[in-house]
């Protein structure tokens, strides 16, 4: 789950004095164990209960969601590229990134690899109805968990925050957070939710040493774009957690990487 980036007071500072990707390695971890406790206590709750905590979670996210879009009105963002741009910015990043993703078949691919994660994972899972019943709730998790673990603000200035060297302040408070998400998701989902530990490590990993690379240059106007276009699509994956409509979030991920582009073009005009 993700959250603004104001951190408690005992958490400041925790992330100063660690090995950059720690807070990876440390959200990775709070995502198995939740996902474990989950799976172990999930089975003990009725059915309209394990209904209730999704619907919860998907309240949750779209308030999450709502406090990162709001991120297309920071000063920084229209400082560098005025007023009237922000919303067009994510716009066309949407539109641009849906259109990428949709011929890359992200969402698809995404599904294939849930299901190749969940034979590799659990041996002799039978046939029939109940068979495809239980990998569709397995691979509904892991995208599910992947999608509200992976797009968000913490995600994204966390990480590049702990390659730059600034500290992984921000990814300890988003594995708190995550470890919490990942019981409530592994008591509706099950061991899918431990799959997206996978993803997690991937998307995470691959920022930090994106920071690593830039060095201390991350223009603060492209991350707002990023951050922003991340809320709209957590607003895709609580409608999805509320059974609202299945919105294929995965193929509009390309949407994180255009924003960024489409405001240093804007710039460059």
């Amino acid at each position: 789950m993700q959250r603004p980036d104001h951190l408690p007071a005992d958490l400041e500072g925790v992330g100063s004095r660690v090995f950059r990707g720690f807070g990876t390695v440390l959200n990775v971890t709070t995502v198995l164990v939740g996902s474990g406790i989950g799976v172990l206590v999930g089975h003990r709750l009725h059915q309209r209960t394990r209904d209730v905590v999704t619907d919860a979670l998907g309240l949750v996210t779209l308030l999450v969601a709502a406090l990162s879009a709001t991120a297309v009105t920071d000063e920084h963002l229209s400082a560098a590229v005025g007023d009237g741009a922000p919303v067009l910015i994510v716009l066309g990043a949407l539109v641009i990134g849906g259109i990428a993703g949709t011929a890359l078949r992200i969402e698809d691919r995404l599904e294939d690899a849930g299901v190749a994660l969940r034979r590799r994972l659990i041996r002799n899972a039978g046939h029939g109805a109940a068979a495809a019943n239980e990998q569709q709730r397995f691979v509904e998790g892991f995208l599910t968990a992947s999608l509200v673990f992976c797009v968000g603000p913490l995600t994204i200035l966390g990480s590049l925050s702990d390659g730059l060297g600034r500290g992984a302040d921000q990814l300890v408070l988003k594995s708190v957070l995550d470890g919490f998400a990942s019981v409530a998701f592994a008591a509706s989902f099950g061991w899918g939710v431990a799959a997206s530990a996978l993803a997690v490590l991937a998307v995470q990993g691959s920022l930090t040493l994106l920071g690593v690379l830039l060095g201390s240059f991350v223009p603060e106007a492209h991350l707002v774009a990023m951050t922003a276009t991340g809320g709209l699509l957590l607003v895709g994956v609580a409608l999805r957690l509320l059974q609202i409509r299945r919105l294929p979030v995965a193929d509009l991920l390309p949407a994180l990487l255009v924003a960024p582009v489409l405001v240093q073009i804007v710039i460059s005009v």
